[in-house]
């Protein structure tokens, strides 16, 4: 489905369960999109413990950037998005995420949009090389509970245990999860799955 934003349209893909316990809004980093394996791992493993998962492709990429732009534009993109899709699906717990430059996104908009909780999935500490230029503000200043999942190689850094309300860190992994991107959605379906039993 297509939702006009203030950015432009967003393109939403919805996977519904019967019966479904919560909304998890899932979407992409900077130059990727909502195919990715380890954002499909993760679709699988939340609709297998009753999660409707939409997986959005942000205006920023359905206009064919490879930037996301200006944060203020791209957070008032998603929160718009996010109210759209809880008109469409109503009295539903919303629980929202995403990789990368996304997993930023999620944080920092959860209050505005009224999610119970969020999924960081490769959550960007800092730019490579730029110790001084940390983002774990964005964890702390998210409102609800943070999982945070991330490689222990991922050149954009680890957050620290204290800035989520749970840190998994995978063995082997850099910042696109490749070697084992159903272990992401296991450990994403384990921390959701008794939230909304």
């Amino acid at each position: 489905m297509r939702i006009v934003t203030p950015s432009g349209p967003a393109i939403v893909e919805v996977d519904e369960v019967p019966d479904p316990r919560f909304l998890f809004v899932l979407t992409h980093g900077s130059a990727g999109g909502v195919e990715s394996p380890d954002l499909l791992a993760v679709r699988d493993a939340v609709t297998g413990v009753g999660g409707t998962v939409a997986r959005v492709l942000q205006p920023f990429r359905v206009a064919g950037a490879r930037a996301p732009g200006s944060a203020v534009r791209q957070d008032a993109a998603w929160t718009a998005l996010v109210a759209e899709l809880r008109r469409r699906f109503p009295g539903l717990a919303l629980v929202q995420g995403g990789r990368s430059n996304g997993a930023r996104v999620a944080c920092r908009t959860a209050r505005a949009a009224g999610a119970e909780a969020v999924v960081a999935l490769a959550f960007p500490l800092r730019p490579p090389g730029r110790p001084d230029r940390s983002r774990a503000g964005e964890l702390r200043e998210a409102g609800v509970d943070v999982l945070v999942v991330n490689g222990d190689r991922d050149p954009f850094g680890v957050p620290d245990v204290a800035d989520a309300a749970e840190l998994v860190v995978l063995p082997g992994e850099a910042h696109e999860f490749k070697k084992n991107p159903a272990r992401v959605g296991e450990v994403v379906a384990r921390w959701l799955g008794p939230r909304y039993a």
